[in-house]
């Protein structure tokens, strides 16, 4: 398990749900901090780098756990 500062679960949403729930949550995290975003939407292995590339922040990878994909994303 990574360290993080701001756990959303996304679970049982579809694209592009998952990433305008990250979009909104972030905004809240300071510079430098990190949200774990959960989500079993197969696109958002695709759509949550892509989201880091074009809004600035960093994608810090991912984790498969048992109910979906935890991915961690540092604020820019």
């Amino acid at each position: 398990m990574r360290d993080f500062d701001l756990e959303i679960d996304a679970r049982g949403l579809l694209c592009p749900l998952p990433v305008l729930r990250l979009r909104k949550r972030i905004a809240d995290l300071a510079p430098g901090q990190v949200a774990c975003l959960i989500a079993d939407d197969p696109a958002a292995h695709v759509d949550v780098p892509h989201f880091c590339a074009e809004a600035g922040y960093t994608f810090e990878g991912s984790d498969d756990q048992d109910d979906g994909t935890a991915f961690f994303v540092r604020r820019g």
